[in-house]
């Protein structure tokens, strides 16, 4: 499948594992993969694993210029333009709003100095708007621009956390990891949870998937995320894998809305603190976006005993340089 399904790694596989006994509050013991250490270049975390797949479709297909969309607080964002400028690619950024605090000042230095084409589209329907105006502009003959959904979220960026699910299962049965009940983690696009699904249930483990929505911006329920792990599934097939694929159904992920407060990139209290103990307890550096909320969600299901006696592995994909 090399020559349909390119390829190219950007961090160091596998991600580091270990039990975190200082968050063991409720029921289950709580253990970390720790994807922020993923990533060679300026940026790491869940991201890049997407973009192993989508930046070699890029240049294979003759692109010079990417074009994706976000909030102006993007991790995605950055880490496209980081490391698509690594391989001589031009980002443009179409970016919505969210609310300012220290994270998305930090963020917004980080994007300006990233060499990116910035557009402050401020809502989604202006952005839906623009990016056409965007395609158009930026459009060479023999090589348009190269569109990436929010988040990486396309089948091919699937591939990122379906290696990942496979990750998961090697580091199980290598005895560095006891096999988790559920993986925890935030679901601002999908693409994550979905791959994740699809890679342990391809890896023969039973581990389920308990996804935290931080988003309201896109809809992340169960049903539009296994038709992406099926369409994942699809593209496989049509790029020359040969595998009997797994039936995937609601009882491998679950996915709760509790935790988004207001909206995308609003603080909620719990949130906060669970960073704060995480980064006291455990040295984790979280955001407030995505994985603070995540392991907000992990603290109050796991002390009413929602993911039984586990354990359960809590997924940070945070990944700042």
């Amino acid at each position: 499948m090399a020559d349909n399904l390119p390829f190219q790694r950007l961090g160091v596989a596998p991600t580091p594992v270990r039990p975190l006994a200082g968050l063991a509050t409720g029921v289950a013991p709580v253990w970390l993969k720790d994807e922020s250490a993923y990533g060679d270049g300026g940026w790491g975390g869940n991201k890049v694993r997407k973009l192993e797949w989508l930046l070699p479709e890029a240049l294979r297909t003759g692109r010079r210029t990417l074009l994706t969309v976000g909030g102006v607080g993007t991790n995605w964002g950055l880490a496209a333009a980081l490391y698509g400028r690594d391989l001589g690619l031009h980002t443009v950024l179409a970016l919505i709003d969210q609310p300012i605090d220290e994270h998305v000042r930090a963020q917004l230095v980080r994007l300006a100095a990233s060499g990116a084409e910035i557009h402050r589209t401020h809502t989604k329907a202006r952005t839906v708007l623009t990016a056409p105006l965007l395609y158009i502009k930026h459009w060479r003959p023999g090589a348009t621009p190269y569109y990436l959904p929010a988040g990486g979220s396309a089948p091919l960026g699937v591939l990122g956390y379906v290696e990942a699910g496979l990750e998961i299962a090697a580091q199980v049965r290598a005895g560095d990891l006891p096999e988790p009940s559920h993986v925890v983690t935030a679901i601002g696009s999908g693409g994550t949870a979905a791959g994740l699904v699809l890679g342990l249930r391809l890896a023969g483990l039973r581990t389920k998937v308990f996804g935290v929505v931080v988003n309201d911006t896109l809809r992340l329920d169960a049903p539009t995320l296994l038709r992406l792990a099926d369409r994942t599934i699809a593209l496989l097939r049509k790029r020359g894998a040969i595998f009997d694929p797994p039936v995937l159904t609601a009882d491998d992920l679950e996915i709760s809305r509790d935790w988004l407060g207001p909206g995308y990139g609003h603080p909620i209290p719990a949130a906060t603190e669970a960073a704060a103990i995480a980064h006291e307890r455990e040295g984790l550096v979280l955001e407030p976006v995505y994985t603070a909320k995540a392991l907000a969600a992990l603290h109050s299901r796991n002390a009413e005993g929602g993911f039984g006696v586990g354990p359960v592995l809590f997924l940070n994909t945070n990944g700042p340089r």
